[in-house]
């Protein structure tokens, strides 16, 4: 049985996207928990402890089938994509392979202004947060417009649902932003909010967020915008 070491299901944008893709590719897979600590605004040493104990890099998401260990959220994508070939976690063409590909890496890459000032927080409702960075962070607004662009030119290409036609590592990989979308109210066009609708409505993406909803914890590093939950 695979292991999918994560962090707290409310805030760890990382970890939500191999839980997402293996979920809702029907993998099974033993989940462990990490929780990040309470601290504030200095290093959770009780975490760190315990996942390089497994991960030398101290992060998560970890992925341990056996005695191998994959760590870094696109490492474990492909691992998996080659362990099971016959799911088709990419595209099955060449083409659209590698056009997913190309999305997954800008997003493993960039988008830092969006990554930065938007944590991924599903619990909450920021849309007054949201409409000041909106205000004045080019950033995020940067981020966002490229975000929008480019789902709006793969779903009329590709005909959705999902942003190269059938759920794929791209729309795993970008389901913490349509989480962030929602939790800062940014403004978008009809077309991305009906595709964040539907990520959200996968049974994969739904259990991540059930799953956050129910852990009711409060971590002051990872809430800038809140003082108690």
């Amino acid at each position: 049985m695979l292991k999918l070491y994560i962090g707290n299901k409310n805030y760890s944008s990382w970890s939500m996207r191999p839980w997402v893709l293996m979920t809702q590719k029907g993998i099974p897979f033993d989940e462990v928990m990490v929780p990040f600590g309470n601290e504030v605004g200095g290093v959770d040493e009780a975490f760190k402890r315990t996942i390089r104990a497994i991960n030398p890099a101290g992060t998560v998401p970890v992925l341990v089938d056996g005695a191998l260990v994959v760590w870094d959220t696109l490492a474990i994508a492909e691992y998996l994509a080659e362990k099971f070939p016959e799911l088709h976690l990419w595209p099955r063409e060449t083409p659209a392979r590698a056009r997913a590909r190309s999305v997954v890496a800008e997003m493993h890459a960039g988008f830092t202004a969006l990554r930065s000032r938007c944590g991924m927080n599903i619990e909450a409702h920021l849309p007054e947060q949201g409409r000041i960075l909106w205000r004045d962070d080019p950033g995020v607004r940067a981020n966002v417009a490229r975000i929008s662009a480019m789902w709006t030119e793969l779903l009329a290409e590709h005909g959705g649902p999902m942003l190269l036609g059938d759920f794929s590592i791209a729309d795993a990989y970008y389901a913490p932003v349509c989480m962030r979308l929602r939790t800062f109210d940014l403004p978008v066009s009809q077309v991305v909010q009906d595709y964040v609708a539907r990520v959200a409505a996968l049974p994969g993406v739904q259990a991540w967020i059930d799953g956050a909803l129910a852990e009711h914890s409060f971590v002051p590093h990872d809430e800038p915008y809140r003082a108690g939950r």
